[in-house]
């Protein structure tokens, strides 16, 4: 006798036919996964055959064989334990076979028959719903598999609380969305007016805020560069329906999703400079997202930015330029979103104390530049501002608290700036002024804006990519002091935050 049921693989971009056979052979039983299977997936034999036991469902004293097709493809993780089980338990007709034919099922098996959480349900659960299949997946997952849609979701605690479903002795309750009463607040992430002084970097951090722009600090240590990058995420609008959808699909599956479900809130990532270049981009053997696409529609923020590997650094190039990330390795090819706003730290030389005389080193000005250099000039190109952190003055310590303007207030400003974006941009794919074609945003130049753009453009032999960023960084000025058009003004802000190597 036999059975099959469907799952969708690790990715959510094939689906699986499992097929179990219960053969009459000769010699000892056997329980046997074929189909190219990874240690994980050749180990789920025995974590169901613990589960069944505890169930006080036996095995048949036969050869069973337990075939993944198509055979080509790579099995890889734990989540093919729930669809495996179900099969067996169709062909030895504990379930009927009625029950799992129109059925997307993801989940790994405890020796006990609990069902736990496994990367992948949220794309897995849109996949389902287009097929107009049903989906079972763990408890604990469910209100992540729900935002794809309050269709057909079985999230079932056990295997045996399943079972008894499929035989009429028990209900599984239906899946519904949580009442969510979380909203980000400026508290949330600090404020800016914890920050004394820095009159100019904030500034900075609000433009950055308002046009989704890159942006890199520079300064000595301790003067509050980390601290204004955590903040960032404080003056960010909230993030959409759809962008939250985006963020947590990638979260799913990388396999670091919280138990609300959806992401509410712009993702912040900020990973140590020893992160390595897998880290960073995605790929390993499971070709998962990295630190890149996690942080897909919120902050990438790379502290001690020349500390990083080189190879590590260049390959931000293609997510700066395009928006995505493409991992291509002999196994797999998997290209992720990855929209990110890069928010990066400096010293200005190895030591910290570059242009400070009683501090800096004895190799001063050459190891700023040295240190500079680890940067490539292609990277440098797309960074939008350049801002120096200077040191703290003794007068700014006096500052009364309350007297600093706080997060609210600049947030305030950002979303009026990201709303008139909106509105510009609201038959586009793209939303923000850093995503925008450059040439597009020429025609708001004016004449008087444009003769000096084209003059300092000429004399700096500032690049034709560095030209468009100018003018997008430009555009999003005048967004911010609610002009329709690009100002002499606005055009003379940007150039003064673009660095000239």
């Amino acid at each position: 006798m036999s059975s099959n049921v469907k799952t969708v693989s690790f990715l959510g971009i094939s689906t699986i036919e499992i097929d179990v056979q219960i053969q009459m052979l000769s010699g000892l039983p056997a329980f046997t996964v074929v189909g190219l299977p990874d240690k994980t997936v050749a180990e789920s034999r025995e974590r169901i055959r613990a589960c069944l036991y505890s169930m006080g469902i036996a095995l048949p004293a036969r050869r069973i064989t337990v075939n993944l097709a198509p055979a080509d493809v790579q099995k890889e993780g734990s989540h093919y334990d729930l669809p495996i089980a179900l099969a067996l338990l169709a062909a030895m007709d504990v379930i009927q076979q009625e029950d799992v034919e129109n059925v997307i099922a993801l989940g790994e098996l405890s020796l006990n028959g609990i069902l736990t959480k496994v990367p992948g349900i949220l794309p897995a659960a849109i996949w389902a719903k287009s097929q107009n299949k049903i989906l079972i997946c763990p408890e604990e997952q469910a209100q992540e598999a729900v935002w794809a849609g309050e269709n057909a979701i079985l999230a079932p605690k056990s295997l045996l609380s399943l079972i008894n479903h499929f035989k009429g002795e028990q209900i599984l309750s239906k899946v519904t969305v949580k009442n969510s009463e979380h909203t980000v607040k400026s508290s949330d992430y600090g404020c800016f007016s914890d920050i004394k002084g820095q009159i100019v970097a904030k500034r900075a951090m609000e433009i950055a805020a308002a046009g989704s722009h890159n942006i890199l600090m520079l300064g000595p240590p301790g003067v509050g560069k980390s601290l204004l990058a955590a903040r960032i995420p404080g003056i960010l609008p909230p993030i959409t329906s759809e962008e939250a959808l985006e963020a947590t699909m990638i979260h799913s599956l990388a396999g670091q999703m919280s138990e609300v479900g959806l992401i509410t809130e712009r993702p912040y990532r900020a990973p140590h400079h020893s992160a390595s270049l897998v880290a960073l981009v995605g790929g390993g053997v499971n070709a998962k997202p990295g630190e890149i696409s996690l942080a897909h529609r919120g902050v990438l923020f790379l502290d001690e930015l020349p500390e990083f590997s080189r190879a590590t650094l260049e390959a931000l190039r293609q997510p700066l330029e395009i928006g995505n990330i493409t991992i291509a390795r002999a196994n797999s090819h998997v290209t992720y979103p990855a929209r990110i706003q890069l928010v990066a730290a400096m010293n200005p030389c190895r030591c910290g104390y570059l242009g400070n005389a009683e501090k800096e080193c004895n190799l001063a000005p050459k190891c700023g530049k040295d240190y500079l250099r680890k940067i490539s000039g292609p990277l440098l190109d797309r960074i939008d501002i350049f801002v120096d952190v200077p040191d703290v003055k003794i007068a700014d310590f006096a500052q009364n608290k309350n007297d600093i303007e706080q997060s609210a207030s600049i947030r305030k400003r950002v979303i009026d700036a990201r709303e008139i974006q909106s509105d510009r941009y609201k038959h586009c794919a793209f939303k923000t002024n850093s995503e925008a074609n450059g040439h597009e945003l020429e025609q708001y130049l004016n004449d008087a804006a444009k003769q000096i753009l084209y003059k300092c453009v000429e004399k700096a032999k500032i690049s034709a990519r560095g030209y468009y960023r100018v003018v997008k960084l430009a555009r999003t000025l005048a967004d911010i002091s609610k002009s329709d058009s690009i100002e002499i003004e606005h055009v003379s802000e940007a150039l003064s935050y673009r660095r000239i190597v």
